[in-house]
């Protein structure tokens, strides 16, 4: 089935938005200067943040897979306390349902974009980094790839709802 990228995009905005925080928030902390921010609109891309060109290798780095980061992490918190009585009594309520609608909503937007990735490789490509960094940076960058191209098979969704889901899932049967 084939959905618009606008429409999931739109069905799954908190996600969008938190994604292009995390962005701006690695500008933040790697002190590279943001130009401008689009945090949500209905056109591709659904948001973006325009930065200085960072000077060091890390910055890039870190700018790029900042979301993947920060989406994961608050998507499975903010879905785990819901998650719980939903996974475990069966018993979940609006709020439940709601709270893992979004976790699963922001951990799905967790995936760099290919733009991401093009950052990466050309720095990669370029004298700037040497030999060790280009080695350490090849896999991040097919990581970034194949995450984009299994999004046409909804691996975006899959991902957002393991962490949102089977992660707090695991942790119950762990304690339990």
């Amino acid at each position: 089935m084939i959905i618009p990228g606008q429409i999931i995009s739109l069905a799954t905005f908190p996600g969008v938005i938190v994604h292009e925080m995390a962005h701006q928030l690695f500008c933040r902390l790697s002190r590279v200067a943001v130009f401008d921010v689009c945090y949500f609109r209905f056109a591709n891309p659904c948001g973006y943040v325009v930065h200085e060109e960072p000077k060091k290798v890390h910055q890039h780095i870190l700018i790029s897979v900042g979301p993947f980061i920060i989406n994961t992490l608050l998507g499975a918190l903010i879905s785990l306390s819901a998650a719980i009585p939903v996974l475990k009594f069966s018993s979940g309520d609006a709020l439940d349902y709601f709270l893992i609608w979004l976790g699963i909503s922001i951990a799905m937007h967790a995936f760099p974009s290919r733009g991401d990735a093009n950052n990466i490789w050309n720095l990669i490509k370029s004298n700037k980094t040497n030999w060790l960094t280009k080695i350490l940076c090849f896999p991040i960058v097919i990581f970034i790839y194949l995450g984009a191209l299994g999004s046409v098979v909804w691996l975006d969704l899959i991902y957002g709802s393991f962490i949102a889901l089977l992660i707090p899932n695991l942790l119950l049967k762990i304690l339990a």
